[in-house]
């Protein structure tokens, strides 16, 4: 079946009504559920070969997570489905007025591969709670999850409720040029420029999570400790293929020396002495990406870690000193477990270089003084962030989380997933007990008019 034709069958599903039902969605929603559990020890042994990721991280990550995101959406989607009441403008005395909240219709959710089973089905719950129809379209550079996704959502659902689409750009460009209601991107700067344009030539609205280069500052009274600890949880979970990583380092220069002792601290604590080694640390995804973070060992000069091997893709949890803004690592989001750092003297200096660059998807702030918690919190643009953590903002469902600027628009989670994926339609009933004469035209009408809406 062609994409064509997939749209076209799933937009006369939603037609018919199936999917809008509150009974059909949690059904829906609990079937997923269960076919997740049925397929764990499949989808943790494709990660393992995808990206080499353990047990412990991928359930973490990829699976854990989609069963609080269902749990907590199962419980809470009757209230967000009921119309919501708003209040009577003194112009509109007699009317009601209240908030419907409606499917898009027939969506498309194009996953990514660093996080390739949950950034491919948390959308998708949102999709099912709002009660759309879904087209997914997994990464091809993730083969062995891709397989797992398609075999389990064929299983469960019919292909005119949700479906998958496997295969490289040309699938995507494929899909991208189908009349969807709603598109959700999850991916890089670049491409999602391609499905913004794509989507703008059918006026589609489309949810983009892509990344940037997002700052880490370290301020001088932080636990230095439970800072690095954090830090290198953050930046090496994944290999650093995390788009809400640490990018980059900004330590105030009177613990500089403090943070490295404490960093290399931690990861021989999670890792060992040879991180390569180690059955908790993952892979670079493919050749290529790991080609790209091998060029950037040569940005400045290498405090810790470096170590290589071509033949696993894995690169050591490395630090980088006396890198500049003008260095090859500073240039682009990194996405992997190299750690360029940075000091300075005042904080105005963090503002000023933070600011200066597109606004970052995540921020991170290691300080116990709350007036430098405000500042940063009040000066600096971001999406969304942590301060005295690193990624844990994500695991949230009460937190809406997405981007803002480059590093994208729109955002989900828990009830801002159901948001994501509805309209929310306008709806004013109007009373026949009476009628206000002045709203239409006539001299008395127009003086009267000017008076009441003063």
């Amino acid at each position: 079946m062609n994409a064509s034709e997939i749209v076209h069958k799933q937009k006369l599903y939603y037609r018919t009504g199936a999917t809008r039902r509150y009974e059909a969605r949690i059904k829906q929603l609990d079937l997923l559920k269960e076919a997740i559990r049925r397929r764990e020890s499949e989808i943790l042994e494709a990660l393992k070969i995808d990206l080499s990721k353990s047990d412990q991280e991928a359930y973490m990550t990829e699976i854990g997570i989609l069963f609080e995101e269902i749990s907590f959406v199962s419980k809470r989607l009757k209230g967000w489905m009921k119309p919501r009441k708003v209040k009577t403008a003194k112009t509109h005395i007699g009317s009601k007025g209240h908030i419907v909240p409606e499917p898009y219709g027939s969506v498309l959710i194009i996953a990514p591969w660093n996080y390739p089973f949950q950034l491919a089905i948390s959308p998708l719950i949102g999709a099912i709670a709002a009660g759309n129809t879904a087209v997914i379209k997994p990464s091809e550079l993730t083969p062995h999850v891709s397989a797992v996704i398609t075999s389990m959502i064929g299983e469960v659902f019919d292909p005119a409720y949700v479906t998958v689409v496997e295969g490289g750009v040309e699938a995507s460009e494929m899909l991208l040029a189908e009349p969807f209601d709603k598109i959700f991107f999850t991916g890089s700067v670049a491409v999602g420029k391609v499905v913004m344009k794509a989507a703008s030539e059918r006026l589609i609205p489309v949810t983009l999570e892509l990344g940037g280069k997002s700052p880490c500052i370290v301020h001088h009274d932080a636990n230095m400790k439970l800072a690095a600890k954090r830090i290198a949880f953050g930046k090496l979970t994944n290999s650093g293929q995390t788009c809400i990583a640490p990018d980059y380092l900004l330590v105030h220069e009177s613990v500089r020396d403090a943070f490295v002792t404490e960093y290399e601290k931690a990861i021989k604590q999670f890792y060992g002495k040879d991180p390569l080694l180690s059955d908790y640390y993952g892979r670079i995804v493919t050749p290529r990406h790991f080609e790209r973070l091998q060029s950037f060992l040569t940005s400045g000069s290498i405090v810790l870690g470096g170590e290589t091997d071509p033949e696993s893709l894995k690169i050591a949890p490395t630090l980088l000193d006396e890198v500049s803004w003008e260095s090859p690592v500073m240039q682009e989001e990194i996405f992997g477990p190299i750690l360029p750092m940075m000091t300075y003297k005042h904080l105005d200096e963090v503002i000023e270089v933070v600011n200066a660059r597109p606004k970052p998807l995540a921020l991170y702030l290691f300080t116990v003084n709350q007036s430098v918690q405000d500042r940063i919190v009040e000066q600096i643009p971001f999406g969304g962030g942590s301060i005295n953590d690193t990624l844990m903002h994500i695991a949230t469902p009460y937190l809406p989380f997405g981007g803002v600027g480059e590093s994208g628009m729109g955002n989900y989670h828990g009830e801002y997933s159901f948001t994501a994926f509805s309209h929310m339609k306008s709806i004013l009933k109007q009373t026949n007990a009476f009628d206000i004469k002045f709203r239409y035209p006539s001299k008395t009408g127009s003086v009267m008019m000017r008076r009441f809406m003063k």
